[in-house]
């Protein structure tokens, strides 16, 4: 399919696991591609993959998403290498705490809200007047099942996931008559680094995948579907939505 061709795309967290995958389906359809993350050899063999895929319009920079001066870098790739921006995938995300909340230290609170919040805001608060200048464009948040069913061990990581859904509807109530959308995907459990703590502790793995209908943990290849389509103007009708992408697991917040 070839439904964002003429789009340029910013994704961040996009060397590997979702973040990549959903860079790699941009790209597929037609998209011009920007992918970041906090190391440079990181983005380097991220850029050097899709482009052996095939993907010539792939650029890419380090950005660590709290630094203000990275996020000004990421904007002025796009301008400078493809002349615009269309579509922001804020993607990045940490968890540098695990167990009970009482328990968490509050630079480590601090840290997951600088990045799994503050920074979203931000990235949407600093791409709006690029989208504008494009008459129009889709914002995609990144939460998390969890930010709809916390999950025991992982609280502070689970009340920022809850934050970003809510982010996602106010800016897409605010953001309507400027003709941009702003829509949130919440993923359930995938194989990824990111997930390592859960898949390599049998009484978690097992415990968490009861919990899946489906009785699988998702795979990359699930979600980046769900994010090319809400960046297409297949959904140019839908704002403001979280789409659970959990195989099955039944939520309400």
């Amino acid at each position: 399919m070839n439904r964002l061709i003429g789009k340029v795309a910013i994704v961040t967290g996009s060397t590997q696991g979702i973040g990549f995958a959903m860079a790699r389906r941009l790209a597929a359809e037609g998209a011009k591609v920007v992918v970041s993350s906090r190391q440079e050899a990181n983005v380097n063999e991220a850029v050097k993959k899709l482009k052996h895929l095939g993907h010539e319009n792939i650029t890419g920079t380090v950005c660590h998403v709290s630094k203000p001066e990275d996020r000004n870098r990421l904007y002025e790739e796009a301008l400078n290498k493809f002349g615009g921006i269309d579509i922001l995938i804020s993607n990045a995300a940490v968890n540098p705490h695990v167990g009970l909340t009482a328990e968490c230290t509050e630079d480590k609170w601090d840290k997951i809200f600088d990045v799994n919040v503050r920074s979203s805001f931000l990235l949407i608060k600093e791409v709006l007047p690029y989208l504008k200048e494009r008459n129009g464009g889709s914002i995609v948040t990144v939460s998390s099942i969890v930010g709809l069913n916390p999950l025991a061990l992982i609280g502070p990581y689970s009340v920022s996931k809850s934050a970003l859904i809510s982010l996602t509807k106010v800016f897409a109530n605010e953001l309507a008559s400027h003709n941009i959308r702003v829509n949130c995907i919440a993923p359930g459990v995938y194989r990824t680094s990111f997930t390592k703590v859960v898949l390599e502790n049998k009484s978690i793995h097992d415990a968490v995948l009861s919990t899946i209908p489906m009785r699988r943990y998702g795979e990359t290849s699930d979600i980046e579907g769900v994010a090319a389509f809400l960046c297409s103007d297949d959904a140019k009708y839908i704002t403001g939505e979280t789409i659970i992408v959990a195989g099955g697991v039944h939520c309400r917040l």
